[in-house]
């Protein structure tokens, strides 16, 4: 099975790549028109195979258009630069929502006393093999390249992290980056911890702190949105990441932008 799947995503990587799409990720994406010509080549190659792999579904009246599904697998497609990938392999859905979605939970309060809360979410991980995302986030990044934030990103660096079954802030990695991956994120988890205790203003925000697991998302979607700066203050932070996806996105053109 694993070799008609690979001989099946040759001959998909080989289909043309529309110009309409190359003039959608100009368009749509902070990252496109910054990568080199062979790595832009590799991420078209790659949004052919998810388009043809995974599920794009449009939510609460959400009509799904090329425009969505091809700027979503382009950011998908941006973390398997240069490495061998299997395509999310626990991955099947991409759900859409036109807008920031409301999740309806209920909490178990001391007491006993049970309360429902209404929590508005950008984005998330569904157990159920689907990722979840609101297309008005997605497309707020091309207009703020100078923020930290990419929610699409996010989302597929947690599930990048779910391929050995936890997400726990660690992703499978080869045993020789096991021990300063643990000890450098570990570190600069907890810096971040203090600084959010003691409101501090930080380049990685808050939300980093909840869980090494949304360390390494918030610490992935700020290794490429902000590549420069994440060298600047997190220099061995930024050094487990690029040694992890296979990129040094500090040299792009224009990264300062």
């Amino acid at each position: 099975m694993g070799w008609w799947r690979r001989r099946k995503r040759g001959r998909i990587r080989q289909e043309p790549f529309p110009d309409s799409w190359r003039a959608t990720l100009s368009r749509s994406t902070p990252f496109y028109d910054r990568l080199s010509p062979e790595d832009r080549d590799e991420l078209e190659k790659h949004v052919l195979v998810l388009l043809r792999e995974k599920r794009f579904e449009g939510a609460a009246g959400l009509e799904m258009t090329d425009e969505i599904r091809v700027t979503i697998a382009a950011h998908a497609s941006l973390l398997l630069l240069h490495r061998d990938t299997e395509y999310y392999p626990g991955l099947s859905s991409i759900i859409v929502y036109p807008h920031p979605y409301v999740v309806r939970q209920e909490r178990r309060e001391a007491g006993g006393i049970v309360r429902e809360a209404a929590e508005t979410r950008y984005g998330e991980l569904s157990t159920r093999g689907a990722i979840v995302l609101a297309w008005d986030a997605v497309r707020a990044v091309a207009s703020d390249p100078s923020t930290c934030h990419n929610v699409a990103l996010h989302e597929f660096a947690h599930q990048l992290d779910a391929e050995d079954g936890t997400v726990e802030g660690t992703p499978p990695l080869p045993a020789p980056l096991l021990a300063t991956w643990a000890r450098v994120l570990g570190r600069d988890y907890a810096r971040l911890r203090r600084d959010a205790a003691l409101g501090k203003a930080t380049l990685l925000g808050t939300y980093g702190a909840r869980s090494p697991a949304e360390f390494f998302a918030v610490a992935s979607e700020c290794f490429f949105s902000r590549p420069q700066a994440m060298r600047r203050h997190h220099p061995e932070l930024y050094g487990e990441l690029a040694q992890f996806y296979h990129q040094d996105p500090a040299a792009w053109p224009d990264a300062t932008r």
